[in-house]
């Protein structure tokens, strides 16, 4: 009897101690393959990232920090979104108060050009580099198209910045005159794996997102790709998620966290854990190693400013300033301020060109 226990000790400290080693055995494989070679994990890794303990999360963002610095240089970049086209929406994202599917307070609005100037002046005083212009479509019409075309045209005219789009499912055509007009990077978002992407919308499918993307980055736009995350899906779909933008090789990825809005299917779903929002980050950073990962909707619920920095100091090299586009975000100039605490500088412009 003794002799079982002894041995069943022996056995289960074995097992503890195996664990440890796989454990520090990631680490040190990321450093080694991301830190000093620039490779992306692959899916099996990012799994084994994202379940370490939470008393290992400080060394995975000070890896994940050393990897950013390494691959992308130090400065942050800043962006102020506005939507052009609020609510109304006829998809049904699960997440979104902007769908007219579900009894959400959001209600359909349009802003006009001389509104969406204004607010472009407004985001560069902060010492943003973008300003991106939404519309809540499945994709526009010609109405929606020649007003955006028009609004580039008018925020070139009179403000430094660059601008960016996002405005759904686009055709070929509409991806050539977006360029044509001067639209630098254009956000559309795969919002999560494509595995767990029927749970989430079903008014279209993930590939008709992925085909507008590749059409843009032939256009020769900037791709800016991303989703949210803590909508339901499991840790290897978390993983999944990532290698797949990795695999569309995109300029930028926005880290959206759940933020449930009531009237929509997900309303009831629990805010995602800190600690797993911190540990996603640092594990999206090791897929990808050369890509600007953005800050974007939930984070000030998910993680509230402790955790901002951490991220900030944990592999996010970009942040959107100001509101969100049916959430509230932190005051502009808060987010600058903690860009300065924390002595990170904000891009210039001149480098995004």
């Amino acid at each position: 009897m003794s002799e079982n226990v002894t041995s069943q000790a022996h056995i289960h400290g074995t097992a503890g101690t195996d664990t440890l080693a796989a454990e520090q055995d990631i680490v040190d494989l990321a450093r080694e393959k991301v830190l000093e070679r620039g490779e992306g994990l692959c899916q099996s890794e990012i799994v084994r990232v994202l379940t370490l303990s939470d008393d290992r999360i400080d060394e995975l963002l000070a890896l994940a920090h050393e990897v950013r610095l390494r691959w992308c240089g130090d400065a942050v970049e800043a962006e102020g979104i506005i939507s052009l086209k609020t609510g109304g929406c006829p998809e049904d994202c699960h997440f979104c108060s902007q769908s007219g599917l579900f009894e959400s307070p959001v209600r359909s609005a349009w802003l006009d050009i001389p509104a969406l100037v204004e607010a472009a002046k407004q985001t560069a005083k902060t010492g943003a580099t973008e300003f991106c212009i939404v519309a809540a479509v499945k994709g526009p019409d010609e109405r929606l198209m020649s007003q955006l075309e028009k609004a580039v045209a008018a925020i070139k005219a009179e403000v430094d910045i660059e601008v960016a789009a996002s405005i759904g499912i686009l055709t070929r055509e509409q991806v050539d005159r977006l360029a044509q007009a001067g639209v630098h990077r254009y956000n559309h978002n795969l919002e999560t794996a494509k595995s767990y992407f029927p749970q989430v919308v079903t008014t279209h499918t993930w590939e008709a997102r992925r085909e507008t993307l590749e059409m843009v980055r032939d256009a020769g736009m900037e791709v800016c790709c991303g989703g949210i995350i803590g909508m339901g899906e499991t840790i290897e779909q978390r993983a999944e998620f990532a290698v797949q933008l990795a695999e569309l090789r995109p300029h930028e990825v926005p880290m959206n966290f759940l933020d449930p809005r009531p009237g929509t299917p997900f309303a009831d779903r629990p805010v995602m854990e800190s600690s797993e929002a911190l540990k996603t980050v640092a594990a999206f950073r090791l897929a990808l190693p050369q890509t600007i990962l953005r800050f974007a909707g939930g984070r000030e619920l998910t993680l509230g400013d402790l955790g901002a920095e951490k991220g900030l100091l944990g592999g996010i090299n970009a942040i959107i300033v100001g509101n969100y586009l049916t959430t509230l975000g932190r005051p502009q100039e808060t987010d600058i301020d903690m860009l300065n605490r924390l002595q990170l500088p904000i891009k210039a412009l001149n480098a995004t060109v």
